[in-house]
């Protein structure tokens, strides 16, 4: 009997050895991969970008300011060490207007097979159809938080990039041009589909590498208002919600919780929809998404109101390190 209780004794700790080996090596296997250092995103500079493209004026395709915006755009993204592509097309805008429009493209480490592409749209929209006076709704808009935020956000990570690049995946940084052509609030005839976006409509169909993949996309839309908040945009959690909670949870481990709102947004049109469609590349939309406004969006939306006056480096800041941290841990 004792031999037998001996027995049972040591089977009943080898038993529970093992299991308390086998604990220890699930819990190791599930623990969260060591976040990596990410630079140091600075707003300032980024509200400096945004003010230099806000400086040439409305940069509405085939206007002056439009083509020398795009030049400096192309010339920033190359100093920071992008190898750069440009999409030069003729594009059809809802009233058959021929539009010289133009993708700049900037890719950083382009070797690499596993690619993070980050976007944002330059043009600005030629109408303030918005504008309470209705005698603007023909006039061309700043569109500095509308267009130009992005890009200023985007420029600076571009900065950053070319100081210190993230491990193991290459990363491409696209300006899309004419999304902001569609069909104005007055014209009530005549309704055509997808008259938006059509610089990455453009794209979509013809990327600037073949057959181009990516794990999947960043869009910033709208990121520079003071006390703006992001919400979970519907199609980014029908086609990228994986991505959606990772921007958003990082966003809160990093403090930037009162931006980054955890609750669903609207469904919007933007460049992300059509680089879903057109590439099957989840993307993820980060735009300014007011539920108490009628538009969903800020009170200068669409309207000659969208000026620098408008943009808070403290969103800048929310919005730029929380992309930055996403793509360094990758």
């Amino acid at each position: 009997m004792n031999r037998v209780y001996y027995f049972i004794l040591s089977a009943i700790l080898l038993l529970s050895c093992c299991s308390q080996k086998s604990e220890k090596s699930s819990s190791a296997e599930t623990k969260p991969k060591a976040r990596q250092a990410a630079p140091d995103f600075k707003a300032d500079s980024a509200y400096a970008y945004i003010g230099k493209q806000a400086a040439f004026g409305p940069r509405v395709p085939n206007t002056k300011a439009h083509k020398d915006c795009g030049d400096y755009l192309t010339a920033e993204l190359k100093r920071f060490g992008a190898e750069i592509f440009i999409q030069e097309a003729t594009l059809t805008a809802y009233n058959g207007t021929s539009l010289q429009a133009r993708n700049i493209i900037g890719a950083y480490h382009p070797e690499r097979e596993k690619r993070i592409m980050l976007f944002a749209h330059w043009d600005s929209r030629p109408y303030a159809d918005h504008d309470p006076d209705e005698t603007n709704h023909r006039t061309p808009i700043l569109g500095v938080d509308d267009g130009a935020s992005g890009v200023g956000v985007l420029l600076e990570i571009a900065r950053l990039l070319q100081q210190k690049s993230p491990d193991g995946v290459g990363i491409d940084i696209l300006f899309f041009d004419a999304e902001d052509y569609g069909t104005p609030e007055f014209v009530t005839d005549n309704q055509k589909e997808n008259t938006w976006c059509l610089g990455s409509q453009f794209w979509a169909k013809n990327p600037h590498v073949p057959n181009y993949k990516a794990e999947y996309g960043i869009l910033l839309d709208m990121v520079g208002a003071k006390n703006a908040t992001f919400y979970k945009e519907m199609i980014s959690m029908r086609y990228a919600a994986r991505y959606v909670d990772l921007l958003w949870n990082t966003a809160r481990d990093l403090g930037y919780g009162k931006f980054f709102i955890h609750a669903p947004g609207t469904a919007v049109t933007d460049d992300h929809l059509y680089v879903i469609q057109g590439r099957n590349i989840p993307c993820v939309d980060i735009i300014n998404y007011d539920p108490e406004s009628d538009t969903g969006f800020g009170h200068y939306w669409h309207t000659l109101n969208d000026t620098m006056e408008n943009i808070d480096r403290e969103t800048l800041k929310a919005v730029g390190q929380t992309v930055l941290q996403v793509i360094y841990d990758n």
